[in-house]
């Protein structure tokens, strides 16, 4: 196939799981054979814009008529079998889906987060998990500020979820819900169901695999009130009060929480905080572990660090609810916890060192193998283009161009 990917690039000041999924389909689909060219924007750009440009940005979120000009002349030169859309916020806009309609290309978008149906795409405010918008017009994200604290910030982004609403649910031909749990969530909120699809992200073979039980228990990813990091401190401290487990936990990442995290862990025997490590260092960190802890707080779309996790046969302890109850098999390839319960994280610590880990590790691992690996990736991603194609034939994709004008 030929295939045109397009995504605006978050900021590299932080690591972002989506662009590194990003990177790694488009790396599989050229191995696979397919041809792959990128429509890229890089939110890094917006630093070096003139005050004119920077401020004319919020007032492009919700349409972007540049982009679709550019974006509908490319298409018309190259015509591609497919594009896939991943993020186009905020310098593309959802006119790139007017543009695909304008060439009479077939469009399938992949939900990487909550977007659709919740402004900032977290689904999470105030320490807990908020659906105040699903269903309903934003209003409330704008009222309570929800992007960066701001209400005028969170404007442009709650007006572009309502203006553009209808473009999306009828311009894309197949959406790809990286979790059955994301999937409910949309289909719930008044999504059209026949056009989601179940599409788990995978994840590479680290290339190095746990022996023995782990020397300690592990906590990957950023620092903040959101991954549950408060629960963990929590929960660990519970853990040390009796008697400890004999295994360190080790902290590696970084976010808004890591000053406490950092005051936390200093003088301690029993806790390391690493900050943010290397990837290299982060395969190796995971490959040492007991279990690996995700105790996040929000509705995990996914979570990266379990299916990683999986790949090096180490078991993970998390939170049940969001993707991860579909993840982990609780009690077969790790542990379920109450969500924001440290005494449940607890327990689930306590048990996830004792008798069984090491199976709990193999079957782990024989699951990353079964559902994860790049070649069922690979294979799941093309038979999705394949049905967006067919549904944009049958449905008289063409057709809808004129209704985009």
């Amino acid at each position: 196939m030929k295939v045109l990917v397009v995504h605006n690039r978050y900021r590299s000041e932080q690591p972002s799981g989506e662009n590194a999924v990003v990177d790694q389909e488009v790396a599989l689909l050229a191995e696979g054979g397919h041809r792959v060219a990128l429509a890229e924007r890089r939110s890094d750009d917006i630093a070096a814009m003139s005050l004119p440009r920077k401020a004319a940005v919020p007032l492009l979120v919700p349409w972007n008529p540049a982009a679709r000009r550019d974006l509908r002349t490319r298409l018309r030169v190259e015509r591609p079998d497919v594009v896939h859309l991943h993020n186009t916020f905020p310098l593309f806009s959802p006119s790139v889906v007017a543009a695909c309609a304008d060439a009479r290309v077939p469009v399938v978008a992949t939900l990487h987060n909550y977007a659709m149906v919740c402004p900032p795409g977290t689904l999470y405010r105030d320490g807990r998990v908020c659906t105040d918008c699903v269903g309903g017009p934003p209003l409330p994200a704008v009222r309570h500020g929800c992007y960066r604290g701001s209400a005028v910030a969170t404007a442009p982004m709650a007006v572009s979820a309502v203006v553009n609403r209808r473009r999306w649910w009828s311009g894309v031909d197949r959406f790809f819900c990286i979790s059955a749990a994301q999937r409910a969530t949309l289909v719930a909120a008044g999504m059209p169901a026949e056009r989601l699809a179940v599409k788990h992200n995978f994840v590479p073979d680290p290339g190095v695999r746990r022996s023995g039980t782990g020397s300690h228990l592990l906590f990957l990813g950023r620092i903040t009130a959101e991954k549950g990091v408060r629960t963990l401190m929590s929960a660990w401290d519970l853990v040390a009060a009796d008697g400890g487990l004999g295994l360190p936990l080790v902290l590696a990442g970084t976010g808004p929480l890591a000053d406490d995290v950092s005051r936390w862990a200093a003088g301690r025997d029993d806790v390391r905080y690493v900050g943010l490590k290397s990837k290299e260092d982060c395969r190796a960190l995971t490959a040492d572990a007991a279990a690996v802890v995700a105790p996040s707080s929000w509705l995990e779309a996914f979570g990266l660090v379990v299916v990683e996790a999986m790949a090096a046969g180490v078991p993970a302890v998390a939170s049940a609810h969001g993707a991860f109850t579909e993840l982990v098999d609780d009690g077969e390839t790790g542990l379920l916890h109450r969500p924001d319960d440290p005494a449940s994280l607890a327990e689930c610590l306590r048990r996830i060192v004792s008798a069984g880990n090491r199976t709990m590790g193999e079957a782990a691992r024989l699951r990353y193998e079964k559902g994860f690996t790049p070649s069922v990736g690979l294979d799941r991603l093309v038979a999705g283009y394949a049905a967006a194609i067919a549904a944009h034939a049958s449905s008289g994709g063409a057709g809808r161009a004129r209704s985009f004008r």
